[in-house]
């Protein structure tokens, strides 16, 4: 019997059942689908594990997490940030729920930016490098399940190639901060499957990799987080995101205990989870990394010591390090907006 697939009239084709094995074939458990657990055939594994990487966000990220390798994704904040951590190599970002409230709003993380703050600023980062999937901090899904599902079509309509919802109240906070409070098991799987019946609604099928995130450790326990995550698997989260998690063991055992699903683990210096670093958690069995705060926390302690440097000195000399105007613009994409104006025989930018 097929997985539970929460679209039987248009993804039927897509979610069929395998055919019947030949005759010298013996099918095992692990061949079937169970009936209560979400799948659709389009979006398994195996169908990203082979060809040349999409330039299609979602679906590189989807290739990505097929393939070997830990997918690392640095935090940004705005268009710096993202630039930046292209210009260093990186492949993938993320934009973090508390960096996107720090660096529009200049708030803290307590759920006081809104879905049009966090669509706004995933926008603009998917637009300076397309092809580059962004994961994207949901956050509770901004209300019930028709908000979560708005969300979902909107982070699609930006070019986000996944994201995160979580099982906080709808009055959260960062998940490394003391106080949390989650809501019923019931209440996150409603968030899970209504992000999934919005992604796989839309027509001609999404890539868009949904992750389930749960800050329950701090509040229930290691072992009621495991059971979230399993259960949100089960309602369809292609990756699971275990918040807080706070010692080695405790991650190469919920890695264990959620297999094959891929683990995330979030990264911050000086919170809830160590220091590990990519390929440490790559050893452990985590699929994606991500450092929510590394592009804030560098860019307070940048902007502090530029700001004291110009109020002691009297100029910004020191600070500039030698980076001129055109320099800094360098950085942002001035080059290839140049040669985009002259190849459409524009000539207003050939001095710059």
């Amino acid at each position: 019997m097929p997985g539970l697939d929460y679209f039987s009239n248009n993804a039927a084709a897509a979610a069929s059942p395998a055919p019947a094995p030949a005759p010298e074939s013996v099918a095992t458990d692990a061949d079937v689908p169970r009936s209560d657990v979400y799948y659709n055939a389009r979006l398994d594994p195996k169908n990203y594990l082979e060809g040349p990487l999409s330039p299609y966000p979602s679906t590189r990220l989807r290739q990505m997490l097929a393939r070997p390798g830990i997918v690392v994704a640095p935090g940004i904040c705005d268009g710096i940030s993202a630039r930046c951590a292209v210009e260093a190599g990186f492949e993938c970002l993320y934009q973090s729920g508390a960096a996107t409230t720090a660096s529009r709003l200049g708030q803290p993380d307590l759920a006081i930016a809104t879905l049009n703050d966090f669509v706004g600023a995933a926008q603009m980062v998917c637009s300076l490098h397309p092809s580059v999937p962004v994961i994207a901090d949901a956050d509770t899904g901004f209300g019930g399940p028709a908000n979560v599902a708005r969300t979902v079509r909107q982070y699609i309509s930006a070019g986000v190639a996944g994201m995160h919802i979580e099982d906080q109240v709808q009055t959260k906070r960062c998940g490394h901060l003391m106080g949390k409070q989650v809501v019923s098991r019931e209440e996150f799987l409603t968030r899970i499957r209504a992000a999934v019946i919005a992604r796989d609604s839309l027509p001609g099928g999404s890539d868009f990799v949904v992750i389930g995130r749960t800050d329950s450790a701090q509040v229930l326990g290691m072992e009621e987080a495991v059971t979230r995550l399993k259960l949100a698997a089960d309602a369809g989260a292609d990756v699971c995101f275990i918040e807080g998690v706070k010692t080695e063991e405790l991650l190469r055992d919920t890695v264990a205990a959620l297999a094959p699903k891929p683990v995330l683990v979030n990264v911050i210096s000086g919170g809830l989870t160590p220091s590990f670093t990519y390929q440490q958690a790559e050893k452990m069995g985590a699929k994606i990394i991500i450092f929510s705060l590394v592009s804030s926390v560098a860019m307070v302690h940048a902007v502090r010591d530029a700001m004291q440097s110009l109020k002691k000195s009297g100029t910004d000399f020191s600070s500039a390090k030698g980076m001129d105007p055109k320099a800094f613009f360098e950085v942002m994409g001035l080059n290839e907006v140049v040669d985009l104006d002259a190849k459409a025989g524009g000539s207003a930018f050939a001095i710059v």
